[in-house]
Order: C-alpha cells, then sequence, then structure tokens
C-alpha cells in the first residue's frame, strides 16, 4: 500500500447527522474503508468535541437539533482548519452557496450515493491542509498582528486603541475576519446577516464595510485590508494589521 493510500485509510472523521439510519450506514460503509469516526447527532455538542479532539475531516448535516449545520461551519472556521463536507436534503442553490460561502469545502445533496461521498472525501484528504495566516485566539476572539477583535463584547482593537464601531459593522466585521483570506459574496453576507435573500439592489452591507473601512485605516480608494474583489465580493486580509 503506498503513503497515500496509508495517509487516507487511517484519517480520522466526525460526522454530524441527526438520521440515525443515515449515519449508521455511513458509519459502516467509511468504516469498512478503514477510516476512524466518531459520531454526534445534535448541533451543541460539535464544537466542544473539535476543539477537544479536532478530526482530519468534518462531514456535516445542515438540519441538526440545537444548533444548524450553517451556524457550526461559521462557527468552527473561527478555529478549524480542515475540511468541511456538507450534507443536506435541500437542493436550493442559495443553500449549497451560503454553505461554501461560511466556508464548507463541498457539498453533497441527500439521498448520498456511497461511492461519491467516498470520492469526495478521498479528494478533500488530498488538499493541502488550510493554515492560519496569522494566530488565532481562543473562543470568542480573532488576532491578526495589531487587529484584534472580541465577539461577545462586540469590540474591535487596533494597536491596542478602541476602535467604534456599532453592532452593524461589528457582525460585517467579524464574518469577513472568521474567514480571513477568502473571498465572500455580497449574497451570502446579505443572507448571513439580514436574514433575506439579495435582490441585487441592497447596498446596506457595502455601506457597513465603507464606514469599517474609514474606521480601520484602511485606503479607501484601494482598499489592502478589506479588498473588494471585482465580480465576487469581498476579502479580509490577515497579513494587513501590523
Amino acid at each position: 500500500m503506498n503513503t497515500e493510500a496509508q495517509t487516507q485509510t487511517q484519517a480520522s472523521i466526525l460526522l454530524v447527522e441527526d438520521d440515525a439510519s443515515l449515519a449508521e450506514w455511513i458509519l459502516q460503509y467509511l468504516r469498512g474503508h478503514n477510516y476512524q469516526l466518531q459520531h454526534i447527532d445534535r448541533g451543541d455538542q460539535v464544537l466542544a468535541s473539535v476543539k477537544q479532539q479536532p478530526p482530519e475531516l468534518i462531514i456535516l448535516d445542515v438540519m441538526l437539533p440545537y444548533k444548524n449545520g450553517f451556524d457550526l461551519c461559521r462557527e468552527l472556521r473561527a478555529f478549524y482548519f480542515g475540511p468541511i463536507l456538507m450534507l443536506t436534503a435541500c437542493g436550493e442553490e442559495t443553500d449549497e452557496i451560503l454553505g461554501l460561502e461560511l466556508g464548507a469545502n463541498d457539498y453533497l445533496t441527500k439521498p448520498v450515493r456511497p461511492r461519491v461521498l467516498l470520492a469526495r472525501i478521498k479528494a478533500l484528504l488530498r488538499r493541502d491542509p488550510v493554515e492560519p495566516v496569522e494566530p488565532v485566539a481562543q473562543d470568542g476572539q480573532l488576532q491578526f498582528g495589531q487587529l484584534k477583535i472580541l465577539r461577545d463584547a462586540k469590540s474591535v482593537f487596533y494597536r491596542n486603541e478602541l476602535i467604534p464601531v456599532t453592532a452593524n459593522e461589528f457582525d460585517v466585521l467579524w464574518l469577513l475576519a472568521s474567514q480571513a483570506g477568502q473571498v465572500i459574496r455580497r449574497e451570502a453576507l446579505v443572507t448571513q446577516l439580514r436574514g433575506i435573500e439579495y435582490d441585487g439592489f441592497d447596498r446596506s452591507i457595502d455601506i457597513r464595510i465603507s464606514r469599517l473601512r474609514k474606521k480601520l485605516f484602511d485606503n479607501t480608494e484601494q482598499p489592502f485590508r478589506i479588498k473588494t474583489i471585482w465580480a465576487k465580493g469581498y476579502l479580509f486580509s490577515p497579513e494587513a494589521w501590523e
């Protein structure tokens, strides 16, 4: 057996799925291919488990009791950098886009075909692991160079000075910073932060980002801290906070 195959067969996977019958066959099928499996059937237990024993890959259902998969994906990306494969009974494109924008690496719609699931897992485990560019601190805190963001207090500090931001501005900054280095589409920001679908005309997110740029000493003409990626969305640059 080659080294790659050995690495794949030894990989640890966390399955987060509340459908008992589906979970059982996934567990049996993947264990039959020599993967190490742990199973959780409720959303509120996931974060603590991943922090205590990070798996090499997470299979994450969307519809879960106590906390849904979208919220979990967003919160996991504040500290977990392994691949996340989302499962859902929903076939809506907006759900798929939202999952990917929140940090999922791949997406499968139920009913799940065993060989397709296995192929997706192998492909994800072959990818280079995503590493944080800057140290990401403990619970409820993100830090990039001299920028510190405190979630519970909704406070932002740059070079040890408190930056006054509104609650709405903070929510945008936290979402962008928790997925530093990744492009987040405007549609996903509107859906996540305002709870409505993007209609093509809503500019409230753009206004919040414009205000954040001014407060965080970004270049408003050529932003380098919160970048605009043309025809795609926004990107929080983790290297720009010295």
